[in-house]
């Protein structure tokens, strides 16, 4: 009973195993507890914005100097594409080889795509000169109040490389936003607090909505997504972990409460914050994890890179759309530039998607209809690839950049009890 009252993990676990109980026997009610986990989401997002700002613009800062800010940086960048392209090419190879939508025969004249035309309205596709513009944002304030990443990072690199050049100078208001950042961790601290009640309401809702059966047999697309993912951690960036010197499954035990979180909430978002003070307290040096945790919540949507390439042939398959090498391979480039920058939005890999079979015109976008009813299901999967994604990645970059201290990672993993700063407090 201790244990239950001090484990965040084994609370959430309650709480999911709580919203199934509801949701199989007062479906009713379950039905009216979505807004515990919109609450929790909002919680999140609403330190998400200048937590982004201020552990960016802090890395930055506290950099010896700014070489140490293009190596990182490059060494990011790099990672962070081949690792993207590597999901887009393993979602596309497993759903090929599987063949999930075959034999379906779909008419898509048949679907009534009323229901995807607020996506459709909303995912409007950006040439690409408008999607680099947008990173340059028109008031950083409403950057901000929107939760508008792509900006906020601009800003936030411009901030702090100023800061660096202006040396001792800016050490007072150095010191200011550090505080700033310790008092928001601290909000962040409290609000973990509702997970297993944000967890509750989710998996209620969920489980009233489409059926307790539903979550075990919703089909092949989503059995080979779950199937995708899993493996793309456990081989990918297992192999990424064992080059970079730890074990992937010490390192996941040790991230275990904001896994579940993930799987509870379907949000990367809400566990961003601690997930950073873990890694730096785990021993990956505060300016790197800074940097590249943000980065890479944007850049490295390595969920969504799979779901991308699966969802769109699986509705090919489907509504029998014949598609030659040049179509996948426009398709494969369209979605390499596509999934930079809407990762950590809610919903945004089904919009992204929308957009993307809206621009190039050759797969229906009215199939979006087959997938819209269990999209809740797989952003599950996507959001907790991501997730360890992003935490594997900047160790590994860490670690090929010289600021991490592999002794106390290795230390730290292979304790059962952890420093008090990477408990559920997340103390700064």
């Amino acid at each position: 009973m201790r244990r239950l009252s001090t484990s965040l993990y084994l609370q959430v676990l309650l709480g999911v195993a709580l919203g199934i109980i509801v949701g199989l026997f007062a479906p009713h009610f379950g039905l009216q507890l979505q807004p515990l986990a919109n609450g929790f989401v909002k919680l999140i997002k609403m330190v998400f914005a200048p937590v982004i700002l201020l552990t960016v613009v802090l890395g930055i800062a506290r950099m010896e100097n700014l070489a140490d800010l293009s190596r990182i940086g490059l060494k990011a960048v790099i990672y962070f594409e081949v690792m993207s392209t590597l999901a887009l090419l393993i979602g596309l190879g497993v759903v090929s080889f599987i063949r999930p939508g075959a034999g379906m025969n779909v008419d898509p004249r048949t679907l009534d795509a009323k229901a995807l035309s607020s996506y459709v309205t909303s995912a409007s596709p950006d040439s690409i000169s408008d999607f680099f513009l947008h990173i340059i944002p028109g008031s950083i304030v409403d950057s901000l109040a929107k939760n508008d990443v792509l900006p906020i990072l601009f800003f936030a690199v411009l901030f702090g490389i100023a800061l660096t050049r202006l040396g001792s100078y800016a050490t007072p208001l150095i010191t200011i936003l550090d505080v700033v950042m310790k008092a928001l961790f601290q909000i962040v601290g409290i609000i973990m607090r509702f997970a297993p009640i944000a967890a509750f309401g989710a998996i209620s809702f969920t489980v009233s909505q489409y059926g307790f059966a539903s979550i075990f047999s919703l089909g092949k697309l989503m059995l080979t997504m779950y199937i995708t993912c899993i493996l793309f951690i456990a081989i990918v960036l297992g192999f990424v972990a064992k080059l970079s010197g730890f074990n992937l499954w010490k390192f996941l035990r040790y991230l275990k409460d904001e896994i579940v979180t993930v799987l509870g909430t379907s949000s990367s978002e809400s566990v961003l914050p601690q997930m950073m003070q873990k890694l730096e307290a785990l021993g990956c040096d505060r300016s790197t994890v800074g940097l590249v945790v943000p980065a890479g919540l944007v850049f490295n949507p390595d969920g969504q890179c799979i779901y991308y390439t699966m969802a769109a042939i699986f509705i090919a398959q489907a509504t029998n759309t014949p598609l030659s090498i040049t179509d996948i391979l426009v398709l494969f480039g369209v979605l390499m530039i596509a999934s930079k920058g809407s990762a950590g939005v809610t919903g945004s890999a089904f919009i992204t998607l929308v957009a993307t079979l809206t621009s190039l015109g050759k797969i229906p976008v009215a199939g979006m209809v087959l997938i819209l009813g269990i999209d809740r299901f797989m952003s599950e999967a996507r959001a907790f690839t991501n997730t360890i994604g992003t935490a594997v990645g900047t160790m590994a970059i860490g670690r090929w950049s010289g600021t991490l201290d592999l002794h106390k990672v290795n230390l730290v993993l292979q304790t059962t009890e952890y420093p008090p700063s990477a408990t559920n407090e997340y103390q700064p």
